[in-house]
């Protein structure tokens, strides 16, 4: 491998901060056993400071939320015109905004539960019990719900009794101002990681995600313990082709790059369903885009050498 030098950006203030350093360190070590030069910073203050005084070859987003998903530091790194691994701005701000997400997708053919979205505003003018008694109405029960943007599953709830409604849309409503309502679909949930190579993106091995409390909640995604993963995911071979090609569909449609991980569900029926992607990925030791890694028979560190030496000579 090269000997570039590379920064990996990660913490930041958003909720996942803590995961994100994680990652960081993570792809650190990863990165120095592939022979590159790697230093660890922080997106703080003195980022563009850093940035001009002392530029890397290449820069990855290890980021996790906000500024490192929605499309904010991609900007600043654009305006700079440092080389970085991953999405650019623009298709950032259309995958982080999930229902827009949905939307491009389910115009494009691609099944995912039907949703409805709605602002914190609406509630409180037009009234709350009116509001989640339509929304009942239309989608059903069981029902997910989560914020329409961020990540790590951070204010998701399932909701299966009307009467567990107004808590979950008070938790919800403290990582976001508006809430996306899904149709909860019952099924095998997967996570499949795309990766850029020379012949376009590949979709590795399926990650099925087994929580030992049935939803994979943000305690389940980072406590060791208490979700059970299989890699590749225990599918059949025509699930595990679909499920591939949605997630390689998905990167296509919203111009993603480098690297995404899509998020979905295998109904019994066999159809597979669009949950979220994500354009930065988990990366700590209970993350899905390493069990992916390890599962087709790669290294972490090589495959995100061969896309630091991508986005250096693109």
């Amino acid at each position: 491998m090269s000997n570039r030098w590379v920064a990996v950006l990660s913490g930041g203030l958003s909720h996942e901060r803590e995961v994100s350093l994680r990652s960081g360190r993570r792809l650190s070590a990863a990165l120095r056993s592939v022979g590159l030069v790697v230093e660890e910073w922080d997106a703080d203050g003195n980022l563009l400071t850093r940035l001009k005084e002392h530029r890397p070859d290449a820069v990855v987003v290890a980021l996790h939320g906000g500024e490192g998903e929605n499309g904010s530091v991609q900007t600043i790194l654009e305006l700079m015109d440092v080389p970085f691994v991953g999405t650019d701005s623009h298709a950032c701000r259309r995958a982080w905004d999930k229902p827009t997400a949905k939307a491009e997708l389910t115009r494009a053919g691609l099944a995912t539960p039907e949703w409805a979205v709605l602002p914190h505003a609406t509630f409180r003018e037009l009234g709350a019990q009116p509001v989640l008694d339509a929304m009942v109405d239309r989608l059903g029960l069981p029902l997910m719900l989560k914020p329409d943007q961020g990540g790590s599953a951070l204010g998701a709830h399932v909701v299966r009794d009307a009467t567990e409604l107004p808590a979950a849309m008070v938790g919800c409503l403290a990582y976001g101002n508006t809430v996306l309502a899904e149709r909860f679909v019952e099924g095998v949930e997967v996570a499949v990681t795309v990766i850029d190579g020379p012949d376009g993106p590949k979709a590795l091995p399926p990650v099925e995600i087994v929580p030992a409390n049935g939803i994979y909640d943000y305690t389940a995604r980072y406590t060791a313990g208490l979700t059970d993963f299989h890699a590749p995911a225990r599918l059949d071979e025509k699930a595990a082709q679909a499920v591939g090609e949605l997630a390689v569909s998905a990167h296509r449609l919203l111009g993603l790059r480098d690297v995404s991980r899509t998020d979905a569900i295998v109904a019994p029926d066999g159809t597979v369903h669009f949950l979220e992607v994500n354009v930065s990925p988990g990366l700590t030791e209970t993350s899905l885009l390493p069990m992916a890694v390890e599962a087709a028979g790669e290294s972490l560190g090589t495959i995100y050498a061969n896309l630091i030496e991508r986005a250096v000579t693109r």
